[in-house]
């Protein structure tokens, strides 16, 4: 309604009244529509565009006390004025303001008096209906900014960026930024209703300067979103810093008010998700790399085995986590060996490092699995008390395909030949807890049969039980891809998340 043309509803039983009535207001600048009864004037109210009620309190059908309430339950913003020419006295008008009325003018009415009670009544209303839309509108932001903070990667942030804009001025939004790595995208939301999408859009960015920019610029430079027609948009650039590049947020100028106050903080927040994403980003980059350099950096090659490990550190997670593997050649026989130690922290990849390292040395002293790990656990009880970790520990002959093997309580490792596969289990206790350990299994693994060891992040899913995603690695390693690698790859594909809440480590072994 600001800056446009403002409708009055003109309801009066008396033709030369409502005449004179509609005749002041029109010539005061207003659209003016009658009706000559209650039933009439509530009708019109339900369906045209009404910016302000001139209503006579006796008309006969109903009182216009009665016309006022139902207006105001139906259409609380829009106000009424009532006028009459018998309920003059201080009841009718105590009764008429009571009842919702917004002032109530007595006959003898003088044009200006009407018009300027009509200007002052509009006056509250439209800096009510200001004031109410820019809280929605904050609050609305309150909740994009909090989605924006709790993406998990770059381009989920710029779909919340977009489909919270689209929601906060329930219009079409696009907001506009570049990648870390130097892509530009855009979020699109068509309204506020529709799921946002990512498109490559390129800007120019010459003469950008640092803080908050808004300008007004033709549709056509932002062909992006269906823009309402005959509108122009508004765009909002925000720059944190000289070394950052800045994004944008481009809405239809028809739903900005003066000085785009919400406009402003949303590119502001914006702005200060993506950095704090890139900040997370940066440290995730780091913390991944700190990982694998604590891992093998190349497998053996053995005569008469095939080897292939996958390792995937969680896609959200910025720590480090305790996912480690470990396969090594030590006096003619293969040392595999996988654990898990609990956490995600730097710590836990410390600890991690630590046990891998112990392992080998007691494998290097010549001990067998289950040896091993009795001293690793010593090792742990005495200098890491407080933490627990699971592993499962090797022996392969490759000649003769003979294996040991000792558990901690890790997942049992599974055998898979000429399409069947069974889990070999043995259940022990953790490292970190004393308890007395069973002797190692001892088994041959056949000629073409591939030994899968892993760690909880490939099974485990939010949505299904541990004995659900055990099934699941059954069914999908029964069979075995020729290349080993490929085999692994596959194996995170169809079990994992696509989005990886835990680190995954994948050994398997086949002996040809």
């Amino acid at each position: 309604m600001d800056g446009g043309p403002v409708t009055v509803l003109v309801v009066d039983d008396s033709g030369p009244k409502r005449y004179l009535l509609v005749n002041w207001l029109t010539r005061a600048g207003f659209v003016t529509v009658e009706a000559e009864n209650g039933t009439a004037a509530l009708e019109r109210v339900d369906r045209e565009h009404i910016d302000l009620v001139v209503l006579d309190v006796r008309l006969p059908d109903m009182s216009g006390f009665e016309v006022c309430e139902r207006i105001k339950e139906a259409h609380p913003s829009i106000p009424v004025i009532h006028v009459s020419a018998h309920a003059v006295d201080v009841v009718d008008r105590a009764q008429g303001l009571t009842r919702g009325a917004d002032a109530y003018l007595a006959e003898p009415i003088e044009p200006e008096e009407l018009v300027a009670t009509a200007h002052a009544v509009l006056r509250y209303y439209q800096a009510r209906r200001r004031a109410e839309q820019l809280a929605e509108r904050l609050a609305a932001l309150a909740d994009a900014t909090v989605e924006m903070h709790a993406t998990p990667n770059f381009v989920r942030l710029l779909e919340a960026a977009a489909s919270g804009a689209a929601r906060i001025f329930n219009a079409p939004a696009a907001v506009v930024a570049e990648t870390f790595d130097g892509d530009c995208l855009a979020g699109v939301a068509a309204d506020p209703h529709t799921p946002a999408t990512i498109v490559p859009w390129v800007v120019d960015d010459t003469g950008v300067p640092i803080g908050t920019r808004v300008r007004v610029d033709e549709p056509a430079n932002w062909a992006l979103a269906g823009w309402p027609d005959g509108d122009t948009v508004t765009v909002a650039a925000s720059r944190l810093r000289e070394d950052r590049t800045p994004l944008y947020v481009v809405v239809p100028t028809a739903t900005q008010t003066v000085r785009t106050p919400v406009l402003v903080q949303l590119a502001q927040a914006v702005a200060s998700a993506v950095e704090a994403q890139r900040s997370f980003d940066e440290e995730h980059r780091i913390a991944v790399t700190l990982q694998r350099s604590l891992l093998p950096q190349r497998l053996p090659d053995v005569v008469g085995l095939d080897l292939a490990v996958r390792y995937e550190p969680a896609s959200a997670q910025t720590e480090v986590g305790g996912d480690f593997y470990e396969l090594v050649m030590l006096d003619g026989h293969l040392l595999v060996a996988i654990g898990d130690v609990a956490g995600h922290s730097l710590h836990a990849a410390t600890v991690m490092a630590e046990l891998r390292h112990a392992v080998r040395a007691y494998a290097v002293e010549g001990h067998q699995p289950g040896v091993i790990l009795d001293r690793v656990n010593e090792l742990m009880r005495n200098l890491l008390p407080t933490e627990l970790a699971t592993i499962c520990v090797l022996l392969l002959h490759p000649p003769t395909g003979v294996v040991r093997l000792a558990s901690a309580g890790h997942l049992p490792a599974l055998l898979s030949r000429d399409g069947r596969v069974e889990f070999v289990t043995q259940s022990a206790p953790l490292l970190g807890v004393r308890a007395p350990r069973p002797p190692d299994l001892e088994f041959v693994l056949p000629a073409g049969a591939t030994l899968v060891l892993y760690t909880d992040g490939l099974i485990e899913r939010r949505d299904a039980t541990i004995d659900d995603g055990m099934a699941a690695l059954g069914v999908a390693a029964t069979r075995v891809d020729d290349d080993l690698d490929d085999f692994c790859r596959r194996l995170l594909v169809e079990l994992a998340p696509p989005e990886i809440h835990d680190d995954v480590a994948v050994v398997a072994v086949r002996r040809r």
